[in-house]
């Protein structure tokens, strides 16, 4: 198989191999968890999911991930039948269950639930929420990280958000696929995604920035993936004078940039060497940004320290 690489390469751990999944309130070994075929997930999408890191024994930024993943019920018109600690419970119940305590990547996924036939419409879901929590042990490749990542600009845009918003983080994401695998047929990693006005808006799987003269530039937020990291390294950019802006911007900048970078709850800050065969500043970690992935894990270690 051949290797691929990307904002997501994991150093290999084969106690990944052995690990338990949660799934509606049951343990299973990775190769006998299972879903329904009628489930609503599985047959339209419809879904919504979160992933968050486990660090040092604390669930970073678990107030922010569990803010979004209730908008996005809200917005969808989906009861979680559960509240908030409910769901953090049975995170912890995976966890404990998995003997796991740091470097831990968490990905929880709520669907409507199971349909009595195949179809789109909610009044035929004859159970409550399926609930599955996949956690592993998963530490970001540094190799990967610091060789960086090419993108390619998709012809796909991310879509107004009067049909499907785009900071929604639901299981429709066919149209990030469809751009990420343009971008692999053209010889790239990972797709850089327009919005319909023709500006940069965010990539398939993780959100974008550049930097032009020591100011830091990301896109308006309306058309892009509401990141919870996004928000931390603007926060970070603020807490320490560095100039920062959500703005519309082109291509026509992004060739032209000094640097240039992609954010992630798993990768944290990857560096982008080139776009659409364009090399980015000296096609390396540039000194801002590795600033920036150093702030932001700071950020993190202060975040755990005040869990402790």
């Amino acid at each position: 198989m051949k290797q691929v690489h990307g904002t997501h390469n994991a150093i290999h751990d084969k106690r990944n191999d052995e690990v338990l999944i949660y799934v509606n309130g049951e343990l299973f070994p990775r190769n006998e968890a299972k879903i329904s075929v009628f489930d609503s997930g599985y047959l339209v999408g419809d879904g919504i999911w979160e992933a968050l890191r486990l660090h040092d024994g604390i669930l970073v930024f678990l107030e922010e991930h569990l803010d979004r993943l209730w908008t996005a019920a809200a917005t969808i018109g989906m009861d979680l039948k559960m509240t908030k600690d409910e769901l953090v419970e049975k995170v912890w119940t995976t966890l404990r269950a998995n003997d796991m305590h740091d470097n831990v990547h968490v990905r929880f996924m709520v669907t409507r639930g199971i349909k009595k036939t195949p179809s789109q419409d909610p009044r035929l879901t004859i159970s409550g929420p399926n609930l599955v929590i996949i956690a592993e042990h998963k530490i970001a490749s540094e190799e990967s990280r610091a060789k960086g990542v090419t993108l390619f600009t998709s012809t796909i845009r991310r879509g107004s958000p009067d049909y499907l918003d785009p900071r929604l983080n639901c299981h429709s994401k066919l149209h990030e696929v469809m751009a990420l695998v343009q971008a692999i047929e053209a010889g790239a990693d990972e797709a850089l995604m327009l919005d319909i006005h023709g500006f940069v808006s965010t990539c398939n799987a993780t959100n974008f920035f550049m930097i032009k003269n020591g100011e830091v530039w990301t896109s308006t937020g309306q058309y892009c993936m509401n990141g919870i990291t996004r928000g931390n390294i603007i926060r970070v950019c603020k807490e320490n004078g560095i100039p920062v802006f959500e703005k519309n911007f082109s291509l026509f900048d992004v060739y032209g940039a000094d640097e240039a970078f992609v954010t992630g709850t798993f990768g944290g800050v990857t560096p982008v060497t080139s776009v659409d065969g364009r090399q980015i500043g000296d096609g390396k970690f540039g000194n801002l940004s590795k600033e920036l992935s150093r702030l932001y894990i700071e950020l993190i270690h202060s975040e755990v320290a005040k869990k402790k």
